[in-house]
């Protein structure tokens, strides 16, 4: 029986794995085997270009710093595992973790699954992404195919609004495109949009292309009016998704506790979920920040919470 398993190797994962591998925790590590809907390294493996991340100054690619995050925490003992675990029992200790068909008792788990952005399941919006698609503005909005060039930001809700506002800083103009004739956002940030002299906001539309070409990525998107379904073309040099994330928690449900969105609870100020002996670390429990330094710091926090719990327990 390990000490500690670890579920999830995205930068939460992989930088609990380190700090509970120098701590000789031994731990194993469930990566997920790769298909369409999961790719070990989280998020991260399906970024081009990654500038904002302490330790890179002339940038890196998300998979190649993944593959980084990977292997320190591999030399330091971690055994990593290429299987998607199916099911958990935290009922009782030790806790059981089921991948493949197969058992493995532990005394401790972290989790670190992660979240995925959504988007509007057209096909080239697949095409484009990291080439003008993009779901996340303070990963990307700084990046040269940006800078001083329209965008248009998908949504209606306070992230759609935070991140219009954002963008400004480096667009030339920034087209909020919105389905509805009113924002669902807050108040004071639907007014702050409205009043920005670089904002325009595009009404009852929703995106029915994205349009571009392998050399320049997205060059504009075209809008479809909810109302009279006539088509028009925005020119843009990128689309930046901000309709929401969906926590990787199906596999947690009525095990551990939630909030109404799905993101697992920790009690404040630590890692530790609502049963004792499991943590949980990065986007799978914040909905706020979701950045990978962010990410890295609660898997550090999740590893020694754990460590320190598997200490008082031996005692």
């Amino acid at each position: 029986m390990g000490k500690a398993i670890i579920i999830g190797a995205g930068p939460a994962g992989c930088t609990a794995a380190l700090y509970a591998a120098r701590a000789n925790l031994a731990p194993l590590l469930f990566e997920g085997a790769l298909s369409k809907e999961i790719l070990p390294g989280g998020q991260l493996m399906t970024t081009t270009e990654v500038e904002n991340f302490p330790g890179y100054p002339d940038g890196t690619t998300g998979p190649e710093m993944m593959q980084d995050f990977k292997r320190q925490a591999e030399r330091f003992g971690t055994r990593t595992l290429s299987k998607t675990v199916t099911a958990v029992d935290f009922s009782q200790r030790p806790f059981r973790v089921t991948a493949d068909g197969e058992t493995w008792e532990t005394k401790a788990v972290i989790i670190a699954t992660g979240a995925r952005a959504k988007y509007l399941g057209i096909e080239s919006e697949q095409r484009f992404l990291n080439r003008g698609v993009s779901a996340c503005a303070t990963c990307d909005g700084a990046l040269p195919r940006f800078r001083d060039k329209p965008v248009a930001v998908v949504g209606g809700g306070d992230t759609a609004m935070e991140e219009a506002l954002f963008l400004t800083n480096f667009a030339s103009r920034v087209h909020v495109v919105h389905r509805r004739d009113a924002l669902r956002a807050s108040k004071i940030m639907g007014a702050r949009v409205l009043a920005h002299e670089k904002i325009a906001l595009e009404w009852n539309s929703v995106v029915d292309e994205v349009l571009g070409d392998d050399n320049d990525g997205v060059t504009s998107v075209r809008l479809q009016d909810t109302s009279s379904g006539e088509l028009r073309e925005l020119r843009c040099s990128g689309v930046f998704m901000a309709i929401g994330h969906k926590p990787n928690t199906d596999l947690f449900i009525d095990v551990l506790e939630m909030d109404e969105v799905g993101y697992i609870r920790t009690k404040p100020g630590t890692a530790r979920t609502s049963v004792d002996g499991v943590f949980a670390a990065g986007d799978v429990q914040d909905k706020v920040y979701r950045q990978a330094v962010t990410a890295a710091g609660s898997g550090c926090m999740a590893a020694i919470d754990c460590t320190r719990w598997l200490e008082a327990q031996a005692q």
